[in-house]
């Protein structure tokens, strides 16, 4: 039975999170094995024996990766699934060998790939792209809301036992009924975090991207594509939901603050890399903007002693918009049946490019 025929249901299986069907047939033998590395052995062990079943699976020991364990490890190897955000160029690829079939990351973003060395080298790339939607958009909301309604303050207060009751107007917030809610970037992402957000009985949403979506989706999310400063002046919440690009790097600086409203929350679940963080911090220290949300900075982890760590009016967590179980299982699976796809020369469930 061909590879494809075993994975055609795969994608229906993989989001319904049922157990996924492999049919009998005969192991090849050791000889025939395809060596796969796995760059972190903390992947979901679902993933590992779904790649040993065919292959042989070389595991990195080291959490985090260390690249010289990496680039010794991949010798020889024909699969490569990438379990970390460090740079993938050249050097992996001249480390691995000319016997190389196929690279999957384990991950939506791609921003650490070079790319255009993959496509020159014709080396068949996979991401997961649309796995973590769900699990990114909930972070997103919580992140919104938290930014909002003031939880790190309110958390402050508590701690210095500053509770300031007899003020009529104390710890005032940002309602997200009626409001209008901006985009940067409008893909899978930000369109699964727009219908959490109809729940709220917001007034409307406004996107910018390159291009325009379609107008069913456009009508589903009462959506409008917008210049980049009609979306800074009029949305009450802009989420930035875009990858890292040269296009991207730095938008949202001390230019683009001075357009939005002084009771503007930002979310950022893209990347760091988009923001100024310097920019950032002096609009929110200046209250140049309400609040800030974010799950990604720059860099990562953000130091101790960073200026952010200072405010009561930023949220800031970890980069963790998918850090649920179901999620990384389900991205590491999608990132295995690419690499079964690439090995056995059929098309991936989700390429990169």
């Amino acid at each position: 039975m061909s590879l494809h025929k075993v994975c055609s249901s795969v994608p229906h299986l993989l989001l319904s999170n049922t157990k996924l069907p492999f049919p009998s047939f005969e192991m090849p033998a050791e000889s025939e094995r395809l060596k796969v590395l796995v760059t972190n052995p903390e992947i979901p062990q679902e993933a590992i024996d779904l790649l040993s079943r065919d292959h042989e699976v070389i595991l990195c020991h080291n959490v985090p990766s260390q690249r010289s364990e990496i680039l010794e490890k991949c010798k020889g190897v024909h699969g490569i699934l990438w379990v970390n955000h460090r740079s993938l160029n050249a050097e992996i690829l001249d480390a691995a060998g000319p016997q190389l079939q196929v690279i999957s990351t384990r991950s939506t973003g791609i921003d650490n790939v070079d790319v255009e060395e993959f496509k020159r080298r014709k080396i068949p790339l996979g991401n997961t792209l649309g796995a973590l939607n769900d699990a990114v958009a909930d972070v997103a909301v919580g992140l919104l809301l938290a930014a909002a309604r003031r939880f790190h303050e309110g958390r402050l207060k508590i701690e210095t036992n500053n509770w300031e009751n007899y003020h009529l107007n104390w710890m005032l917030g940002q309602d997200l009924r009626d409001a209008v809610v901006g985009f940067f970037g409008f893909g899978g992402i930000a369109q699964t975090i727009a219908k959490r957000l109809s729940g709220f009985d917001i007034d409307s949403v406004l996107y910018t991207t390159r291009r325009r979506v379609s107008e069913e989706i456009e009508q589903k999310y009462n959506a409008k594509k917008v210049e980049f400063d009609t979306l800074l002046a009029q949305s009450d919440f802009v989420i930035i939901a875009t990858p890292l690009t040269n296009e991207t790097t730095g938008v949202f600086n001390a230019t683009a603050f001075g357009k939005m409203k002084n009771t503007a929350v930002l979310v950022n679940i893209g990347r760091g890399g988009v923001v100024n963080q310097q920019d950032l911090y002096e609009a929110l220290k200046t209250n140049q903007i309400f609040s800030a949300g974010l799950d990604v900075m720059t860099p990562e982890p953000l130091p101790l002693n960073d200026p952010l760590l200072s405010l009561p009016n930023v949220v800031l967590m970890p980069h963790v918009g998918s850090a649920t179980t179901r999620t990384r299982t389900h991205m590491a699976i999608i990132a295995a049946h690419n690499i079964l796809r690439g090995l056995a020369g059929e098309p991936m469930l989700s390429p990169a490019y």
